[in-house]
């Protein structure tokens, strides 16, 4: 399966998604910046849990030329346990008021499984894209509410859970399984009439270090599904045990990474460090119009 070619594409290629009415270009690919409001993310965990170092945040996100602000309330670390819904839509309200007040015209994406907690922000905040790790996995409800809604979804392979998923990961291939995977799961999402999917490998979610990169290398495969994927590897294990260092010292490799991924088709950089990942956008743009005069 994974020879298929670009002309062998299931359906066209999608280069926009409807972010709240307004059009948001994925042909020019998107930087997505991380907002962790969370105590034990496996990068960012504890900075921003008070409204200033949240505020401060946002701020930087914005000004440093993203254009998503991707809002998670619940870590989803290799170990980590779920937090209860009160206090993730608790989180994530608080957070959320704070964008809408400074920035009410940024996409917002929140990174939830939880149809209740997605329902609940959907109708306070008018939020334009939902995250599921569990491509709705948890629960049918979530492609019932994204159909009723018409937000944009991204749905991410992750094989196990959080707490178990990096215990022995195993598959037949790799590639194949996730883009059979990915692929199935968009189809189900057509069929409802949902128009704005993003598709997400899953990196490091329940993937061995050559998992990871086997992704990586062919990720320009996911294409066939006629989708814009989105590529989240920012400072993550794949990149600091390959190099023998920590998630404090991988932005180069995160960066290196970034570009690959680019080239590969990548739609969508989720990031922790949103200026070096436009800057890389800005250059692979740069490259992309240069080869074709």
């Amino acid at each position: 399966m994974r020879n298929l070619s670009l002309k062998d594409t299931f359906f066209p290629e999608k280069h926009s998604l409807n972010c709240g009415g307004k059009l948001l270009d994925l042909s020019r690919p998107a930087v997505m910046g991380i907002l962790n409001i969370t105590s034990d993310s496996f990068y960012d965990g504890g900075k921003y849990l008070d409204k200033k170092a949240i505020t401060d945040r946002i701020d930087q996100i914005v000004k440093e030329g993203a254009e998503i602000i991707d809002v998670g309330a619940m870590s989803t670390r290799p170990g980590s346990q779920p937090v209860d819904s009160g206090t993730e839509l608790e989180r994530l309200s608080i957070t959320l008021e704070l964008i809408r007040k400074a920035y009410p015209e940024i996409p917002v994406s929140v990174d939830t499984f939880r149809p209740s907690t997605a329902r609940k922000l959907i109708k306070d905040f008018d939020i334009d894209i939902i995250n599921d790790i569990t491509a709705g996995g948890e629960s049918e409800e979530m492609f019932s509410l994204i159909a009723e809604t018409g937000k944009a979804y991204i749905i991410m392979h992750m094989q196990g859970e959080p707490s178990t998923m990096q215990k022995r990961p195993e598959y037949k291939d790799v590639v194949d399984d996730i883009l059979l995977y990915l692929s199935e799961k968009s189809m189900k999402l057509r069929k409802l009439g949902i128009a704005d999917i993003v598709i997400d490998p899953g990196f490091g979610f329940g993937k061995s270090l050559d998992h990871n990169y086997s992704l990586l290398a062919h990720l320009n495969v996911f294409r066939s599904i006629g989708l814009p994927i989105l590529a989240g590897v920012s400072r993550k294990s794949m990149i600091s045990k390959f190099l023998d260092t920590g998630p404090e010292q991988a932005l180069n490799g995160t960066t290196a990474l970034h570009m690959f991924a680019l080239v590969q088709g990548a739609s969508i950089l989720r990031v922790h460090d949103v200026k070096e990942a436009v800057e890389t956008r800005n250059l692979f743009r740069k490259l992309r119009e240069s080869s074709k005069s």
